[in-house]
């Protein structure tokens, strides 16, 4: 496996993931909290499997490939759900659940 490929989709895992943290926290002091549900949701479900995929990609797990696969569409799934919201903290997540799910699939081709 490229090392540089490898490093770098890890890095995006591992923004991405804060990104996601940060998003479903500051998502949580919105004003109409039950209208975030959904975008809180997939934030966390994103954060974990982006932590997921990080620590299978550093140990160059034979499921590497697999796992990017599916962090590939929970990012894009995320990041289609902030996308939706108006939020600086919902774009900027977004951003970052598009790059990840970019290097992702990068990762399991």
């Amino acid at each position: 496996m490229n090392q540089e490929k490898l490093a770098e989709c890890i890095e995006a895992c591992n923004r991405c993931a804060d990104a996601c943290d940060h998003c479903s926290v500051a998502c949580l002091s919105e004003e109409n909290v039950a209208d975030m549900e959904r975008c809180i949701r997939l934030d966390m479900d994103c954060s974990a499997m982006c932590r997921f995929a990080a620590s299978v990609m550093a140990r160059d797990s034979e499921c590497a490939t697999i796992v990017c696969r599916l962090c590939e569409k929970i990012c894009n799934a995320c990041a289609e759900e902030c996308a939706k919201h108006q939020h600086d903290h919902c774009r900027e997540c977004a951003q970052y659940c598009r790059e990840c799910a970019l290097l992702c699939q990068k990762m399991a081709a």
